[in-house]
Formats: structure tokens, C-alpha cells, sequence
């Protein structure tokens, strides 16, 4: 069975949609147990994000967030690929997902906000354009803090957002991700300008383009969908994982308050807050909300094929063909193991064999293991395909 993505534009646009927080949004379904073709799969920064310390030589084979990245993703059966947007000091709309940038010079390792960067500055590192021209050597900072020069197999060069609308496929659809600094405090004119800066190239260039928006910035994801009504609005979180003062990004929970408060269309989760606590998925579906989950774990066919029974509407990928080819074999599974076809129970039990259940267990460690099996509302089916 092939994958078969749900586009946008088949969804009603946010200025057709009622104020009633009842009416239906960009993807929601009556039951938990979903078919495999309506089930989204989402290129992570295109053919998934550069790990430059990772043994993985599949982590290291294109430029992430690359017009070679987006269009090699479109060679595998998506919809959408999702990229990071951040505006130059100049007012340019460009492609890249960290906040600072780093190069080498005489061996000194200089260091730059992205932000702070005009945009011939920003092209001028890593391959360029021009064949005889040579680029400033890039480099990366890994979380803890190890720096490494940005090698990949397939190189490519720095984009702009205008130019992957015009190099990428109209037919690959786009979650443009918003970047924001989770350590700046941000004026609220500041969100305003840098937003706008991107919608302006949005609706010069979308045209008929499958887009929906997402960002962590909570204030954010609410100006943008005050500032447009066309795209949906989806709001990120790692549903817990991390502690932030802003509480709003501190669970599940307080990502549907908000996404209710502020009119937004779904929440966008790391995976691990999902697999934790698998009950929520009724609350957020009953809610008429999207949930599309993220996260490194959802390379695993073991991870991705119970979000799918659970009614989780799509994930967001690195090993892009590996889990495309996975999704398309799911749909002979789910046959096979006609799991909650018929609503003869009611409540909030999620049906599920105690093989998927295994699944489940074997990647959540601890206390997460136990809350899906013990207090998740899982109801185990006898039996194992």
C-alpha cells in the first residue's frame, strides 16, 4: 500500500473555519486507529538533520536544510519536508537552523548570531555559487558543546526561503519552521517584523504549495496565526522533557491550552512526551487538534507504527527512506490485524496487541515503559501478527 500524505490545501483555510473550538482543523479523525495512507511522514530539514558526531554515515550524506536536501527528499514518497527559517539583519527570509554560525581563521574558531548577519554575509560561508569562488569554512557546535568542521558527503550551499520556493517541487509541501532564540526575550514588535518578513515571501511564492507553519515560540505561533488566516498554525513542544519559565512549553497539556486559546490548528511534539503518556492523544484529538510528533526516535519503524494505531497524524523524520518504506508496508499489518475497527466500547482505552505494546516498551526506559502499560489507557488485545 503506498504512502499517501494528507495535503494541506485539501484542509479548509483558517478564514473558512468557524470561531466554534468544535469545528475541524487541519486533520482530525473519529477514530484512534487510522489507515496507513492517511498517516503523514515529513522529511526532517529535508532528507533529515546532520549529526557531524554521529558513526551514522546516513546522518552525514547531505546538507540538511539544503536545496539538495529538499529535492532529494521529494525523490521518496512525501508531502512534506520541514525546514528552519530565520531573517538577516537585512530583512531576508533564509535557511538554517542553528543560532550561530561558526568558521575558522588562523586557526581561531569565530562565532556569529545568524540574525545579526547580512545576507551576503550568511552566503558567503560553506560551497558557494560561483565555481571559482571559495566560501568560508563552516563549522558546528553540538549541544555539549564539541565543535566540528561541517562535512557531509553531498555538500551544498546556503539558500534563501525564496529560492526554495522557486527550486523545490511545487508538488513537495513546506513546514516552515519559525526560529527563535529560546534564550532571548523577545519584544513582541520584534516577533512582528521578523514574521512578516517571512509571510511576504510566503504569498509572493506559495501559490498552490501544501504549507503549514510551526514554531517553540509560543507568542509567535499566536502572532502568526493573528497575522494570516491562510496557513495552518501548529505549536512546537517537547511536551516536558525540558523545563522552560515559560510554562506554556512545560507539557502537553499546556500546549492544547494554548493551541484552544489561541486558535491554532495542532501541536508538533517530541516523541518521547507522547510514548509517556499515550492518553493524551484522546484529550488532544477531542479537542479537534492535529499532533505530529518529532524527535530522533521516530527513526525506528518500532516507535512510528504504534503512533499511527494511536491516531498520531504523521512524524517527522531523518532516515526519510527507511520510514516511507515502512509506513507503505504498515497498511498490509493494520489488515491483518484489524485493530479497532469497530467502536463497540466506549471510553478512552486505546486498543492495542501486546506485541505493539512490546514495541512500545523496548524504547521507552523506566517509568515511561510502566505509565504506557499500567496507567496509559491501553487495552491489550490477545494475540501477535
Amino acid at each position: 500500500m503506498p504512502l499517501k500524505a494528507v495535503h494541506v490545501k485539501n484542509v479548509p483555510n483558517l478564514d473558512q473555519v468557524s470561531d466554534d473550538l468544535n469545528s475541524p482543523t487541519f486533520n482530525t479523525y473519529p477514530h484512534l486507529v487510522r489507515p496507513a495512507e492517511d498517516f503523514m511522514v515529513i522529511g526532517h530539514r529535508g532528507t533529515g538533520m546532520n549529526l557531524l558526531q554521529s558513526s551514522d554515515p546516513r546522518m552525514k550524506s547531505i546538507k540538511e536544510n539544503s536545496i539538495l536536501a529538499f529535492n532529494a527528499a521529494g525523490k521518496f514518497n512525501l508531502d512534506f519536508i520541514e525546514f528552519d527559517v530565520q531573517v538577516t539583519k537585512d530583512d531576508y527570509p533564509i535557511i538554517f537552523h542553528d543560532n550561530f554560525i561558526f568558521t575558522e581563521d588562523k586557526g581561531v574558531i569565530i562565532e556569529k548570531r545568524v540574525t545579526d548577519l547580512n545576507l551576503d554575509e550568511f552566503l558567503s560561508y560553506g560551497p558557494q555559487r560561483e565555481p571559482n569562488k571559495v566560501g568560508k569554512p563552516l563549522f558546528r557546535k553540538t549541544k555539549d558543546g564539541r565543535i566540528f568542521e561541517w562535512k557531509v558527503e553531498n555538500d551544498d550551499h546556503l539558500c534563501t526561503l525564496e529560492e526554495v520556493f522557486q527550486k523545490v517541487n511545487h508538488s513537495m509541501g513546506f513546514n516552515i519552521e519559525f526560529k527563535f532564540d529560546d534564550n532571548v526575550v523577545y519584544k513582541e514588535d520584534d516577533l512582528v517584523h521578523a514574521i512578516e518578513v517571512v509571510l511576504r515571501v510566503v504569498f509572493k511564492y506559495a501559490k498552490e504549495r501544501s504549507i503549514f507553519f510551526s514554531s517553540f515560540q509560543p507568542d509567535a505561533t499566536l502572532l502568526i496565526r493573528k497575522l494570516q488566516n491562510t496557513y495552518p498554525v501548529f505549536f512546537l513542544t517537547n511536551g516536558g522533557s525540558e523545563t522552560y519559565t515559560d510554562t506554556r512549553r512545560n507539557s502537553l497539556d499546556e500546549a492544547m491550552n494554548l493551541c484552544l486559546a489561541g486558535g491554532l490548528n495542532g501541536i508538533v511534539s517530541e516523541v518521547r512526551a507522547i510514548l509517556r503518556n499515550p492518553g493524551v492523544i484522546r484529550r488532544i484529538k477531542d479537542s479537534n487538534l492535529s499532533l505530529i510528533s518529532y524527535g530522533q526516535l521516530n527513526n525506528m519503524r518500532e516507535v512510528v507504527y504504534p503512533q499511527l494505531l494511536m491516531g498520531v497524524d504523521g512524524v517527522i523524520v531523518d532516515l526519510v527512506e527507511e520510514i516511507t518504506e515502512a509506513v507503505a508496508d504498515f497498511g498490509e499489518t493494520i489488515e491483518k490485524e484489524k485493530v479497532g475497527e469497530e467502536e463497540e466500547e466506549e471510553g478512552d482505552e486505546i486498543k492495542c496487541s501486546q506485541c505493539q505494546l512490546s514495541n512500545l516498551m523496548k524504547v521507552i526506559p523506566g517509568k515511561g515503559a510502566c505509565t504506557l502499560g499500567c496507567m496509559g489507557g491501553i487495552q491489550l488485545k490477545d494475540g501477535c501478527s
